[in-house]
């Protein structure tokens, strides 16, 4: 352990009530809980960990591991708590003074029964501590842990400090939720901190990659459309303006931002409010994208938002968005005549000359118009006979030539180092991973393309995608075709059509140059289309004589030298009758390279990390290199580890590699670097930073920094003016229970029998489901003064009295019932089992108390509007009541005056509701009396029949013997569909299988 962790612990552990602990985002928060663990005697009781994902807890056990490096020493893992578990069985392992990973849902349950003993918990370690909240389940169960036991420390921790100060106090209000007085702030400028990391610091080597000129168009472009989407939302007034920054554009923290502060008048805003809010998604989506995808995938995803978002959207209509689009195509392909000149299409900017060359890195296919003409770039017209070419550019990341210059030159460097220390008596350890280069990139898909690009030459990676995105056109048309056969006659003109409406002389050209680049494409799709299942079917054939390329030798593919790397394969030509729309692809095909089919293997390793990432022999190393070597064309490549910064593994101290390359540069990364490189002092580390020169990548990286440091400084002054109210003992006082005042009928009460000493009431129970404890209802009703009892209900979530059963509903989950069928059932079962069934709507607390704007509701009655759905449901259940709730708190208090002169319910009883008997009796069946409720559950079992169909099945047939009789066409009347009357006609009619 660094010294400053050695520092966090001791300071933690100072306060026996506990603390929060907030650290910058890449600071080793896993080695931090690990010390805690080591801590800990199984003697003290069980240490609970909550609320750790998959990730956490696969990043504490390996920094168990680090810190117990002896495998002689024995070493308890925490394990984690299944919730299906018996009870008695967890009864067991909390009392057995282990360390145990459990979710606050199954935690909550077994408290509130009593099957954790107060006195077995040692301590409770809350992770993700800025994802709560005063109703959260974590801030039950703290409270809940305080009552029976006030001695138990509660650590806290959290890596996300701009999170912490999101909202008024949120860092006061959420020590005060977990009964804690100290905050412990541990950021990068700490000079503990900065001590113990800058002390051996890594070598550094920013390197700046100039973009192309299209890219810093379309950034430019991009920036612009969020810059006007930005001030009309300004021109609103509903949003504080101070956050509206492009700076702030850039992180996806920005939605939460906008989002938090127009929820609650969500439904008073506008259509080009929503809209814009939308829009300012998309378009840092873009900003993002334009650094992390090729081009070719960037045109595909363009093409996906003008589709998906057409009408609809405003940044589309602006004049930065032409260019965007623009310059995206200039990047992959641009259309010119077959005599070098550039067509314009571009009818907005300035026309230029575009001269056809030689070079052998662009394919050209040639188009012959038929009576069409298009413009050239000087005004011309072009004449049919000439024909029109498709020019690809097919432009590669210039990041991508940057990492193979690179990693050319780590090799020749190590290479160098190598023959210099030849006289040297090196001792080598096998299993050591060291030489490994490390690339750490943003997601697992830019690994994937960067290993194929290492593996390949660029241009045959960018033909590939450029394949893939003509093939995806062919389908596209094919499908229109289709579309189009079905309907002769049109429904209208529009975008949304994929058509446009003839219009006046003036608009012909430009509408004639976007069919030639659109014709284009289909026969460039076509050919290509054709060529893959020639492929397909010419797979075992023999090789042209002519073709150059890589050749199989005993089961590997070996590269001939002499080929140069800039070679390109020479374009095929197609022609296209424009008259008869006939796609015809010539057969003549020169110097076409093949791809080498080189594994994956052989190159890297993926990012999920396993053990046999860890154990690489020498053996592979070597064919690693030699591969690399060939395919570089005598240029050897060092062994290279691709790594997924989405993928949340801790990979530096399992590799241990002297070379780094950061290819999409993160805060947090950064940070995992300088204490790997602050735990092995001794290593010789260097770190290679890709960065677009100029770009919003740069601007991007020192906006996080600059964000983190300003949430702690903010942190520090709430720090200073915090009040956390103490009792006489030292101890927290955090939200108490039954906070609500005595009515003035008790109050009088309480002075007039027996000089105010009146026996208390009974406490109010509500009977909960198991499922319930995932909201924060259960939570609030504790708050409110009653007792929670946890179980599991067949019927209903919440039982309040023998004749009072509600289910809840939150508005995303009322949507979701009503189109599953699912609320109709859960209906139809409480006005069975229960006199008075309640369905409650439970609203948001920072949304609006609305489901839509008024001039969203209709006049009629529709089968999409919620509001129809929900009066159907009403007349159909007429003892159903609905119950609309502002937020939790409101729900609380409507429990409560529902169960003013109502028995408490009975546990067993509530257990028992829809549960058959050994007899296959319900209790309390109101339906029992006019109904075989065994004939109709034993219906609703049969395949195909759902809660939609099984009641016109009851009304179409007596009894289960006259169903078996009923023809396939009669089922399909009653059921609905020819689908589930031959899935239950198939299973009626089937024979039983005989021992004879």
């Amino acid at each position: 352990m660094l010294p400053f962790q050695e520092q966090i612990i001791s300071d933690l552990l100072d306060d026996a009530n506990g603390g929060l602990v907030v650290v910058g985002s890449g600071l080793p928060l896993p080695s931090l809980v690990a010390s805690l663990l080591l801590l800990h005697h199984p003697s003290a009781g069980s240490l609970l960990l909550l609320s750790a994902p998959d990730s956490q807890k696969s990043a504490i056990s390996a920094a168990l591991r680090r810190a117990v490096p002896d495998p002689n020493t024995e070493l308890s893992l925490p394990s984690d708590l299944p919730g299906d578990l018996p009870s008695n069985q967890r009864t067991a392992l909390y009392t057995s003074g282990a360390a145990l990973f459990v979710t606050p849902r199954i935690l909550i349950a077994d408290l509130l029964t009593s099957r954790v003993p107060p006195s077995s918990i040692a301590s409770l370690v809350v992770l993700n501590a800025h994802r709560l909240s005063e109703t959260s389940t974590e801030a039950f169960i703290a409270r809940i842990l305080r009552s029976n036991s006030p001695s138990t420390p509660i650590h806290a921790f959290t890596d996300r400090p701009h999170s912490m100060v999101a909202g008024f106090a949120k860092a006061e209000r959420i020590m005060k939720s977990l009964f804690i007085r100290r905050l412990h702030i541990w950021p990068r400028f700490h000079v503990l901190v900065s001590n113990d990391l800058e002390r051996t610091p890594p070598e550094v080597v920013d390197i700046r990659v100039p973009m192309s000129s299209a890219m810093k168009g379309i950034q430019t472009a991009v920036l612009g459309a969020m810059d006007a989407c930005l001030k009309e939302l300004r021109k609103t007034n509903k949003v504080d303006v101070e956050d509206l920054t492009v700076e702030n554009g850039l992180f996806k923290s920005f939605d939460e931002i906008v989002r938090r502060q127009l929820d609650p008048i969500w439904h008073t805003l506008g259509k080009k409010t929503k809209q814009l809010v939308s829009d300012l998604k998309t378009l840092r989506k873009l900003l993002d994208y334009l650094v992390r995808y090729d081009a070719v995938t960037y045109l595909k995803y363009l093409d996906t938002l003008r589709v998906s978002e057409g009408v609809r959207s405003m940044w589309i209509f602006a004049d930065s968005s032409y260019r965007i689009f623009e310059l995206a195509k200039k990047r992959v392909y641009q259309v010119v005549g077959a005599d070098g000149v550039k067509i314009s299409i571009d009818c907005k900017s300035t026309p230029t000359k575009k001269r056809k060359t030689n070079d052998t890195s662009k394919k050209e296919t040639e188009i012959e118009t038929g009576t069409s003409s298009a413009t050239k770039a000087d005004g011309r017209k072009v004449d049919a006979n000439v024909g029109v070419v498709l020019d690809e550019i097919l432009e590669a990341a210039p990041k991508w030539k940057v990492l193979r210059e690179l990693l050319e030159e780590i090799e020749e460097e190590r290479r160098k180092d190598t023959q210099a220390n030849e006289g040297e008596a090196v001792v080598e350890d096998v299993g050591d991973l060291s030489e490994i280069v490390l690339v750490a990139c943003k997601d697992e898909r830019t690994c994937m393309q960067l290993e194929d690009c290492i593996s390949r030459s660029p241009h045959q990676v960018m033909r590939e995608e450029w394949q893939k995105y003509l093939l995806g056109k062919v389908e596209l048309h094919s499908l229109r075709k289709c579309n189009k056969k079905k309907s002769q006659e049109p429904k209208g003109f529009g975008v949304l059509d994929g058509m446009i409406a003839a219009g006046s002389s003036d608009h012909a050209e430009p509408n004639n140059i976007s069919k030639f680049e659109n014709d284009a494409l289909l026969a460039a799709a076509s050919a290509v289309s054709i060529s893959t299942k020639e492929d397909d079917v010419g797979d075992n054939s023999q090789s042209d004589s002519g073709r150059k390329g890589f050749q199989k030798a005993r089961g590997k593919r070996v590269s001939r030298k002499g080929t140069s790397k800039t070679q390109a394969p020479r374009g095929k030509r197609y022609q296209v009758d424009q008259n008869n729309k006939n796609e015809n692809a010539s057969s003549k095909s020169k110097d076409v390279q093949s791809a080498p089919e080189t594994t994956s293997t052989g190159i890297c390793q993926k990012n999920t990390l396993n053990d046999k990432c860890v154990n690489i022999d020498g053996d592979k190393v070597n064919t690693i290199e030699s591969d690399s070597a060939a395919l570089n064309h005598g240029k050897p490549l060092p062994p290279v580890q691709f790594y997924a910064l989405d993928s949340d593994q801790h990979i530096l101290d399992v590799l241990k590699p002297l070379v780094i390359i950061v290819y999409h540069p993160d805060m947090t990364f950064v940070r995992e670097i300088e204490v790997y490189k602050a735990e092995n002092p001794y290593k010789k580390l260097k770190v290679y930073f890709l960065f677009y020169e100029d770009s919003a990548e740069v601007q991007k990286f020192e906006a996080s920094i600059r964000r983190e440091n300003n949430a702690f400084e903010s942190l520090i002054r709430q720090k200073s003016l915090m009040m956390i109210p103490v009792d006489q003992n030292g101890r927290c006082i955090g939200p108490t229970t039954s906070s609500e005042p005595e009515s003035v009928i008790l109050q009088n009460s309480l002075t007039r029998k027996a000089g105010g000493r009146m026996s208390q009431g009974k406490k109010m129970q509500v009977i909960v489901d198991m499922r319930e404890f995932m909201s924060s209802l259960p939570n609030v009703l504790h708050l409110k003064g009653m007792h929670v009892i946890p179980v599991t209900l067949e019927v209903g979530d919440y039982v309040l009295s023998p004749m009072i059963c509600v289910e809840r509903k939150s508005i995303s989950d009322l949507f979701q019932s009503f189109a599953s069928g699912r609320l109709y059932h859960q209906v139809e079962t409480m006005t069975r089992y229960y006199k008075m069934p309640v369905l409650l709507i439970e609203f948001s607390q920072d949304k609006s108390f609305s489901f839509q704007s008024a001039g969203d509701i209709g006049d009629d009655v529709s089968p999409t509007n919620i509001i129809s759905k929900l009066s159907l449901l009403v007349l159909h259940f007429p003892r159903l009541r609905l119950v609309w709730s502002r937020n939790v708190h409101a729900t609380a208090e409507i429990f409560a005056s529902l169960k003013q002169n109502q028995d408490e319910p009975d546990e067993s009883k509530a257990i028992r509701v829809g549960v058959p008997s050994e007899d296959g009796i319900v209790e309390d069946d109101v339906r029992a009396e006019n109904y075989n409720t065994s004939a109709i559950e034993f219906l609703r079992r049969l395949p195909g029949v759902t809660d939609a169909n099984y009641r016109a099945l009851m009304d179409g047939c007596k009894n289960l013997a006259e169903l078996a009789l009923l023809p396939t066409e009669r089922l399909a009347e009653l059921m609905g569909g020819q689908k589930a009357a031959r899935v239950l006609k198939e299973f009626l009619d089937a024979k039983c299988p005989t021992l004879l």
